[in-house]
């Protein structure tokens, strides 16, 4: 996440209660489920604007995550209260960019952020395909930014 990056508002969040089974032997979240936290909350945000990714049959379309990147700042441990936030950069024709970050809920601290890029792809096909017009329209009223 540059700095430009950094200044977008991240118009989804969620408070996540890290599981003890998602941390590793050393005690902390597993590096791995960083970026499945981002995945979830990213697919509630897409659900509250209407694209159900969490419900494949009712989605008009899949949406492949086909690029990530995750700095990791800090250690996060079981039990902690995280707020996990995300949002969008850009709206292309098939693909969006989408960032992320997680920080303590109590104290703000940043724990992790990143960036992924999905693409969407039709079911049977699965090659890529336009963005669904209610959801292009959802973000960009959500974050009019996409719409420049």
């Amino acid at each position: 996440m540059d700095s430009a990056t950094s200044q977008i508002d991240f118009p989804y969040s969620e408070l996540i209660k890290v599981r003890y089974r998602d941390t590793d032997a050393q005690g902390h979240l597993y590096f791995a489920n960083y970026l499945v936290y981002a995945d979830e909350v990213l697919s509630c945000y897409l659900a509250e604007l209407g694209f159900d990714a969490m419900n494949p049959k009712n989605a008009p379309c899949f949406a492949f995550a086909v690029n990530i990147q995750c700095d990791y700042v800090k250690e996060c441990d079981a039990n902690e209260m995280v707020k996990f936030s995300v949002g969008y950069t850009r709206l292309g024709n098939s693909s969006v960019n989408a960032i992320f970050k997680m920080e303590k809920a109590e104290c703000g601290t940043l724990l992790a952020k990143g960036s992924l890029t999905q693409v969407f792809v039709d079911k049977v096909t699965r090659k890529s395909c336009p963005i669904p017009l209610q959801l292009r329209i959802g973000l960009c009223e959500r974050q009019p930014h996409l719409a420049d």
